[in-house]
């Protein structure tokens, strides 16, 4: 059950950073859960070492859920660096 509640939030992270970075047209829902479930591990890795927010996939809190946020903007925005040579 853990995971299916893991994919449908990674979907609606993943969804709302693309709607923030500008990206919401060229994604679907796919790559929107792909994107949220890694921003989730990329804002749990950096709230829990850099920060001392306890972000983890564990266990369900707002803070949590923002770096999960974060993350998936972050690794938008990496993508978009890639991509297009800029941020935006």
């Amino acid at each position: 059950m853990g995971w299916i509640v893991a994919i449908i939030v990674g979907g609606l992270i993943g969804w709302v950073a693309s709607m923030i970075m500008g990206r919401d047209a060229s994604m679907g829902i796919f790559w929107n859960i792909v994107v949220g479930l890694i921003g989730a591990l990329l804002g749990g890795f950096l709230g829990t070492t850099f920060l001392g927010v306890d972000a983890t996939l564990t266990s369900f809190s707002i803070p949590g859920l923002l770096m999960s946020l974060l993350g998936a903007v972050v690794l938008l925005a990496i993508l978009n660096l890639i991509q297009r040579g800029r941020v935006r």
